[in-house]
């Protein structure tokens, strides 16, 4: 008898940045390929494939938070973590990016994840919510709570950033 196979995995965190407007934040969060400026466990990201902002672009990251699922000889996990995610969709009007990893260390299958930015009050002018939604298959060696919980974290580390990168325009 075939078992049904597991459901994937869904999340979504959100963080609200009351300084910072969404037509401030769509421009560095659309930068596709330099998501590490704004992401603090990200060492690094860069492009690997075509133009940066456009479906169809692929970028490469490197960073901690989520482990590595590659070992070394000596049977220890490795430090650094990767990943290569292809932009599927952007929606200027919507201010909103989706995209899927392509390939990776960290164990993940079939994921796609969608990141929003949401304007607040009736002119837009009472800041922004940045959302940040995933789906995946599940992933061994992991909780999906605790994921999600790295997720939260690092869209506050995030948002901070990006609002201290508005400050003064």
């Amino acid at each position: 008898m075939e078992q049904d196979p597991k459901p994937k995995w869904e999340g979504k965190v959100s963080e609200r940045l009351p300084k910072a407007t969404a037509d401030q934040i769509w421009p560095l969060l659309n930068d596709f390929f330099n998501l590490h400026k704004w992401f603090p466990s990200l060492a690094t990201c860069y492009g690997i494939h075509g133009t940066n902002g456009e479906p169809g672009c692929i970028r490469h990251c490197e960073g901690s938070s989520i482990p590595s699922t590659d070992t070394n000889t000596d049977g220890h996990s490795q430090p650094v973590s990767w990943s290569s995610e292809r932009l599927t969709v952007v929606d200027h009007v919507e201010r909103s990016l989706s995209y899927e990893i392509v390939d990776s260390n960290i164990g993940f299958k079939s994921y796609v994840s969608t990141v929003k930015v949401v304007p607040q009050g009736d002119d837009g002018q009472d800041g922004c919510v940045i959302e940040w939604s995933f789906n995946v298959d599940p992933v061994a060696g992991l909780v999906l709570d605790e994921l999600v919980r790295k997720y939260k974290v690092g869209l506050q580390q995030m948002a901070e950033r990006l609002e201290d990168a508005v400050k003064g325009f």
